[in-house]
């Protein structure tokens, strides 16, 4: 396939430009300059188009939420059980045939991060997805990329009456936890190939080696300025890498934000201030953020926000000042980084999937239309 005479922004350089991408075995071969078919290979004769990697959301509960589905039946990303729950895995939720994805799909967005929701300390691995397929295996790019904890109102409101009514009893649980989890992981250590001194098996530490070891990072869940700092001191006590997810107090603590160089998802931001820990909510945050050097993605948290108002919400940060290439790279590369799949999807440039948007303008405004969505070389939409 060779998409010809496109205006290009591949989220690699700042200016866009004309030229050709080609594509073969669903891989990007080149992008920019001049490709001719060879034999009868597919030509998209995009003038008059823009040209965009496929959008990425580091944040969203797509598929595990059954967009349609009564309140409380069909909704599988809460487990409202037991607070602590890193067992559980975001993958054995997910409905590939949600009415959401196609919708979504048709809007641009071709990957998300997708997982459990915030109701407890721990809930679960996040897993990366393409939003095509008629399985969560064909669709899975890779499982997992995080491990969700939360801070603040959710953990207390849902467990209230059980087992957590404080901000310092979410943080002691989450310190329990990793705790019991590191103890467990240095005695299979010191068993060595001895099975007759392996400890018990504990299927929640086990799930919890893999972010003590770095191999995936907590994925915190923190609005508040104080619960953001919560979750950084935490991920310091126990030597493991964490991103914060909405961030919304962020702008509030720019500087320690950028000390702890670590990636943040802001959003979402098209809702009401619904609880206390929200009415600080701006659009000016990922602008303010970005510009100081921080690493940010901007997300839908979708059903929050319809998952498809992915580029919209990036235009809104726009409005409030943010650098547009800035947003354009918080709906990209910077989520992809963030979820750890930057070697496959995010910017476009040889190598990478062949996930590619074409639309008739900006997609960050509202007025512009997705004409042609292209996801591993094909085109879906």
């Amino acid at each position: 396939m060779i998409i010809k005479n496109a205006v290009i922004n591949d989220a690699v350089n700042r200016k866009p430009y004309r030229g050709d991408i080609l594509v073969r075995d669903g891989k990007i071969v080149s992008v920019g300059g001049s490709a001719e078919p060879s034999g009868d290979e597919k030509v998209i004769d995009a003038s008059g188009l823009f040209a965009y990697p496929g959008f990425v959301d580091a944040h969203s509960h797509i598929g595990l939420d059954n967009y349609g589905g009564p309140t409380g039946t069909t909704h599988d990303y809460n487990e409202m059980t037991d607070i602590l729950s890193p067992q559980l895995r975001g993958s054995d939720s997910y409905y590939p045939h949600d009415a959401a994805i196609p919708a979504a799909l048709a809007g641009g967005v071709t990957t998300v991060a997708a997982g459990p929701g915030s109701a407890n300390v721990l809930g679960g691995t996040f897993f990366a997805v393409k939003l095509f397929g008629n399985t969560v295996e064909a669709a899975t790019l890779r499982d997992p990329v995080a491990m969700k904890c939360a801070f603040g109102e959710n953990p207390k409101r849902c467990h209230k009456d059980k087992t957590d009514s404080t901000r310092m009893t979410t943080a002691a649980k989450l310190r329990e936890a990793l705790f019991s989890a590191r103890d467990y992981m240095m005695r299979k250590e010191l068993a060595g190939d001895d099975r007759a001194k392996l400890p018990k098996y504990d299927m929640k530490a086990e799930a919890l080696i893999p972010v003590l070891e770095g191999r995936i990072p907590l994925k915190a869940h923190a609005h508040r300025a104080d619960d953001i700092m919560t979750a950084l001191r935490i991920a310091r006590e126990f030597g493991v890498k964490i991103t914060i997810e909405h961030c919304t107090e962020g702008h509030l603590i720019v500087d320690e934000l950028a000390a702890a160089g670590v990636p943040v998802a802001v959003g979402p931001t098209l809702t009401n201030a619904s609880k206390l820990e929200l009415i600080n909510k701006s659009w000016k945050t990922p602008g303010i953020l970005a510009a100081a050097g921080i690493q940010v993605s901007i997300i839908t948290d979708a059903p929050v926000i319809p998952q498809q108002y992915l580029p919209l919400c990036a235009g809104l940060a726009v409005k409030a000042g943010m650098d547009p290439f800035l947003a354009l790279l918080a709906i990209t590369l910077n989520p992809a980084k963030h979820i750890g799949v930057d070697d496959r999807v995010g910017s476009l440039e040889p190598g990478k999937d062949a996930d590619i948007v074409l639309a008739d303008g900006d997609p960050m405004i509202s007025d512009t239309a997705v004409v042609r969505v292209i996801l591993d070389g094909e085109i879906r939409v």
